[in-house]
């Protein structure tokens, strides 16, 4: 048996990339990268990968759909991901409609649909400390609410009109939940169009509420495109791409507390003191909430080609709240840029994207629509650099240029996060090298396993009488069959697995 596996290994380890390399692990400095494990799911795909910093996948997790966009794992080892429903109710970029967990087996415990014709969840997903999740929702009003709200016929492109809302939903059984908090945009507004119509006042003396005559004339003029929580302040924080703002909301009061980016919104400066452009995934930087990170994906930006990681250090006051100057727009003046240190054409992402800082200082980016992940250090070295391989046609090969290997952004987990406690994460090959050979063990099960894609057979041995069923996958880990449980003996068993299969997990 094990002259056998290592010859099979020895045959399969003997195929070497000569080409120049294209997609996959491009670089890696092992002794300044923080070491860890990458979590993406390629838009045009309905597979998440977990990789490590040698670009060997160590897990996978595959569902019905295509992500909608955002995926992440949890501390208990739980995939949450957003799905988009592939439905034409409410479509735009970002799109999702359900919300999905898995558990570290691959088992869907948890399926959340939030689509209607008025109402579909979008782009973002965020856990609660009390194990609710927190989501994006776009809502549909009619051109006759939005110009009763106070927004001129002239600013109305299109038959609809968009709001944002946030929920909080507490899941109640393996497809319902329940809605337990909600912020709607469309009860914060002001216009100063219409004495007569609601929520007429003064912009600049209202920098809580949201002009609705501002921004763009289409149907969808805000498009957030993340949320995140902060427990110790209570606030909600959302990146508003189309209004090229972030949004700090208090859930107690319901108000915006403190918003950056683009002061025209508010009437409280001017086009040239913009800072944001087309920004995406503001994150929270501290417990604290005293720092953020946002990728600003420099849409627009005056005088300066690229996008930019920057940190934002907000200006609390000691009691807490935000410090502005009335008439004054809210501070900093500029963000500090963390990379790249000089901004180019060669780190632009013009849309979707983000960036996460880690323990040591360095940050992980994902150039989103050329699927590039990019780690830096402090002083702006690059440290690693991965090249997501799967497109729409499947993974591209070593040497060959992807087309529509999107991904919307990433997370790189440090070795000791919890999720992966009692895990056993097997390095089973790279993606762009061809099949993957190694199976996929939960980590329970003692033995030597081989997937033989020649003969369509597995090969594994037991220490110990067990129960077993195998799962296989193909290259893209979609699952091609489960088999029925069998009761084995110690020792060698052959079984055979379908064609095309590349991954198996037994259990």
């Amino acid at each position: 048996m094990n002259r056998f596996i290592a010859a099979l290994l020895l045959i399969g380890s003997s195929v070497v990339c000569l080409a120049q390399r294209t997609v996959g692990l491009i670089s890696h400095d092992a002794a300044n990268s923080f070491q860890g494990y990458t979590l993406f799911a390629p838009i045009a795909s309905t597979t998440t990968y977990l990789i490590n910093n040698d670009g060997q996948v160590v897990k996978t997790w595959q569902s019905g759909y295509g992500p909608g966009q955002a995926v992440m794992l949890l501390e208990n080892g739980t995939l949450l991901r957003t799905a988009n429903a592939a439905s034409q109710l409410m479509q735009g970029g970002g799109a999702g409609g359900l919300v999905e967990m898995f558990d570290w087996s691959g088992t869907k415990t948890w399926t959340y649909t939030h689509l209607t014709p008025t109402a579909r969840q979008h782009h973002d997903v965020e856990i609660m400390p009390n194990g609710n999740v927190m989501l994006l929702v776009w809502e549909s009003h009619t051109r006759d609410e939005a110009i009763a709200a106070g927004r001129p016929a002239a600013r109305l492109t299109e038959n609809a009109l968009w709001s944002e809302r946030v929920i909080e939903v507490r899941p109640t059984g393996p497809v319902s939940g329940e809605v337990v908090w909600s912020w709607s945009s469309w009860d914060h507004m002001i216009q100063d169009v219409d004495p007569k119509k609601p929520n007429y006042g003064v912009v600049a003396d209202n920098p809580e509420r949201i002009d609705i005559n501002v921004g763009g004339t289409r149907t969808d003029w805000l498009h957030m495109n993340s949320v995140r929580y902060n427990a110790k302040r209570d606030e909600v924080l959302v990146s508003v791409h189309n209004l090229n703002e972030i949004w700090i909301i208090s859930r107690k009061s319901g108000d915006i507390v403190y918003r950056y980016g683009s002061p025209a919104n508010y009437k409280s400066g001017t086009t040239q003191e913009q800072t944001l452009f087309g920004q995406h995934d503001a994150r929270w930087l501290d417990a604290d909430g005293t720092r953020l990170t946002i990728f600003n994906n420099g849409m627009g930006r005056v005088g300066a080609a690229g996008s930019s990681v920057d940190e934002i250090v907000l200006p609390l006051k000691p009691d807490g709240t935000y410090l502005r100057e009335s008439g004054k727009p809210f501070g900093p003046a500029k963000p500090i840029v963390v990379y790249p240190k000089t901004l180019s054409n060669q780190f632009f992402g013009q849309n979707i994207s983000g960036a996460t800082r880690m323990p040591n200082g360095n940050t992980v980016s994902c150039l989103g629509p050329s699927g590039i992940f990019i780690e830096s250090t402090p002083d702006g070295k690059e440290v690693w650099r991965y090249v997501n391989p799967v497109t729409n046609a499947g993974v591209t090969p070593q040497g060959q240029t992807p087309r529509n290997n999107m991904v919307f952004k990433i997370y790189r987990y440090p070795l000791d996060y919890p999720a992966f406690s009692g895990k056993s994460l097997i390095p089973r090959g790279r993606l762009e090298d061809g099949p993957l050979s190694v199976a996929d063990s939960d980590g329970h099960r003692r033995g030597d396993y081989l997937v033989d894609p020649v003969n369509n057979r597995v090969v594994f041995r037991l220490e110990s009488e067990q129960s077993v069923t195998i799962d296989a996958y193909d290259v893209l880990g979609q699952l091609l069959e489960t088999s029925a449980e069998e009761v084995l003996p110690p020792g060698v068993h052959v079984r055979p697995i379908p064609h095309g299969t590349i991954i198996v997990r037994l259990r």
